[in-house]
């Protein structure tokens, strides 16, 4: 495992993905859901959950 790896790619693609799932809130509230495993992903790759 690389123990010393960056975390900015994953917080990019965690900013991407909640810009993505704040659209769909605003625009296509029934759609906000396919956003929101993005986000979750991303942000426990962010903080090193795993």
């Amino acid at each position: 495992m690389e123990s010393n790896a960056s975390t900015t790619k994953s917080w990019i693609y965690f900013i991407i993905w909640f810009a993505i799932m704040v659209g769909l809130l605003v625009y296509y509230r029934q759609f906000f859901w396919l956003a929101l495993p993005g986000v979750i992903t991303y942000f426990s790759k962010g903080l090193r959950l795993f």
